[in-house]
């Protein structure tokens, strides 16, 4: 199976948990937990669960993703539409042998 590039396989059944994730945490976080998962209708183990990937997958997207109003998009999109500048420092950089070699 492909794996999704944020962890994701695709397969969501109760079937595929094969993994076993434990923490302590203080009773008044866990009867927080207890009482959000109740109104929301799903096991403390769910309710964690999925909050806990919302949270990492913001996280990871946070590191590729921007978002920019009209202005600022269209500013960006001209920037990477222009010709390239010379730039002589770095054509001498490229031009010296590296380091390793």
């Amino acid at each position: 199976m492909k794996e999704h590039p944020l962890g994701r396989t695709g397969s969501e059944h109760p079937d595929d948990r094969s993994t076993v994730i434990n923490f302590r945490a203080p009773k008044r976080q866990r009867d927080l937990v207890d009482r959000a998962a109740q109104v929301a209708g799903k096991t403390r183990t769910e309710f964690i669960l999925e909050a806990s990937c919302r949270a990492a997958e913001e996280v990871l997207l946070n590191q590729r993703l921007f978002t920019l109003g009209d202005d600022r998009y269209q500013a960006f999109v001209d920037l990477l539409d222009a010709p390239v500048q010379p730039n002589p420092k770095l054509q001498a950089l490229m031009k010296r042998p590296a380091r390793w070699k």
